[in-house]
């Protein structure tokens, strides 16, 4: 398994698409799936920057993991900050326009619909949002 830690700040959402598309393109992983992680990535790396903390610094881990038999990629976003489950959250709306939607919820639900699998689960005081995409 890999690792990268570091600050839970929006400007170091391209440091880890970086982290993980290296390891992605080691595989040989295919584009449109590279594109969906990329996705995933700035979505949720940026929600925990945003949100996670509570407008403080905090830090956030990012792990990636590969069972080559099953050729699935996961990636692991893990932070200490207030505790928050996004897929207990209804999925919004799609049929709606865009002006009679409620905010927010878009983006997990446009992971959820591209990965293969989005776990969550609270473990030591800390978030721990897993992604997985067959390659």
């Amino acid at each position: 398994m890999k690792e990268l830690k570091l600050k839970a700040r929006v400007e170091n959402i391209p440091q880890v698409t970086e982290f993980i598309d290296a390891q992605l393109e080691a595989l040989d992983c295919p584009m449109k799936a590279q594109m969906q992680i990329d996705v995933a990535i700035d979505e949720l790396f940026g929600n925990i920057a945003q949100y996670a903390y509570g407008g403080a610094e905090g830090e956030a881990t990012v792990l990636f993991d590969f069972d080559a038999a099953e050729r699935m990629a996961s990636v692991t976003f893990v932070d200490g900050g207030a505790p928050f489950n996004p897929l207990a959250q209804d999925d919004p709306d799609v049929t709606l326009s865009a002006e009679e939607r409620v905010a927010g919820g878009l983006g997990i639900y446009l992971v959820k619909k591209t990965m293969d699998g989005v776990e969550y689960r609270r473990e030591n005081d800390e978030n721990r949002l897993t992604i997985h995409k067959r390659i």
